[in-house]
């Protein structure tokens, strides 16, 4: 079976400024995550799949037709842009319905009203885009883009800007989506956020992809280089000394009362260190990374790093 959409070498440039780089992979049903850092290319990949810029090279197929020669495919497909792109002295329901009329949805009214109730809205349907919050913006663009049922939905960075329960609601909306058969891609910079909603991630870094596969391959190959632990304890130099004997700490530095540890094997040291803890008497504080930036995770997958 064909998957809906297709890229063959695609890249991208601007002038001298290469924005994707041979692209070749597909996006079928379920949810995608298209990860990266700011700067990734993700954005410019969109808009060449999607058909809002024409690629340099290579060859894009939407639903089986160049999405840039068969405006027809627009029927099918919708996105979520990540600028704002509302007309904000429309309430929510107007701009929604602005929408379904544009796609020449059947029987609007009741697609308007379905949109809005599918990202909890209805409460504030009736009140101008100019004063919802950004998070509020972002159900709002939603709505639009599902007005029209579409098989494929786009997103690029849809929960900027959402609170906590605003994202929880919109995650838990995109994996309802992609579990009944849609095909939805969301563009994000955040690992956690991906990681809550997509099987499937795609990895990009400067215009390139990273890696492609599920949420535990790319773990897998995260966990293979060297991070960098912070650890604050009561006891910092009995610490140090205890670490120094574990498989996996390649380096010990003390900071007052901190330790700065460079590991090879992240995984063996968060199961050993609890432990260790508890044999010295020692009080553990605050754990946390020191390097898991997806700039720095990225890098390494491309060897750049």
């Amino acid at each position: 079976m064909t998957e809906p959409i297709q890229l063959s070498d695609v890249s991208k440039w601007f002038g001298q400024k290469v924005a994707v780089s041979d692209v070749t992979l597909t996006f079928g049903a379920g949810v995608t995550g298209l990860l990266g850092p700011n700067g990734a290319g993700k954005t410019t990949l969109i808009r060449v799949m999607t058909g809002l810029q024409r690629p340099s090279a290579g060859q894009v197929t939407v639903l089986g037709v160049d999405p840039r020669r068969n405006v027809d495919v627009y029927g099918r497909l919708a996105m979520v842009p990540e600028d704002e792109a509302v007309y904000t002295h429309l309430t929510a329901r107007q701009f929604i319905r602005l929408n379904a009329d544009l796609r020449k949805v059947e029987d609007p009214a009741a697609a308007v009203t379905r949109a809005i109730a599918t990202v909890e809205l209805e409460d504030s349907a009736g009140r101008a885009l100019e004063g919802f919050s950004k998070g509020m913006r972002q159900r709002a663009k939603v709505a639009a883009a599902l007005v029209s049922d579409p098989e494929i939905l786009i997103l690029d960075e849809p929960l900027n800007g959402a609170d906590p329960v605003q994202r929880a609601s919109l995650i838990s909306l995109f994996v309802r989506l992609g579990e009944a058969g849609r095909t939805v891609i969301v563009s994000s910079h955040v690992l956690g956020e991906v990681e809550r909603m997509a099987s499937r991630i795609v990895a990009m870094v400067d215009g390139r992809l990273a890696a492609i596969g599920t949420v535990a391959q790319l773990r897998a190959a995260m966990t293979d280089r060297p991070r960098m632990i912070r650890i604050d304890a009561d006891r910092p130099r009995d610490l140090a000394r205890a670490l120094m004997a574990v498989d996996g700490v390649d380096g010990i530095r003390l900071r007052e009362s901190t330790v700065e540890i460079e590991t090879s094997d992240s995984l063996a040291l968060a199961h050993r260190l609890p432990a260790l803890a508890a044999e010295s008497g020692i009080e553990l504080r605050r754990v946390e990374p020191t390097d898991e930036s997806l700039e720095s995770v990225f890098r390494y997958l491309v060897g750049a790093g």
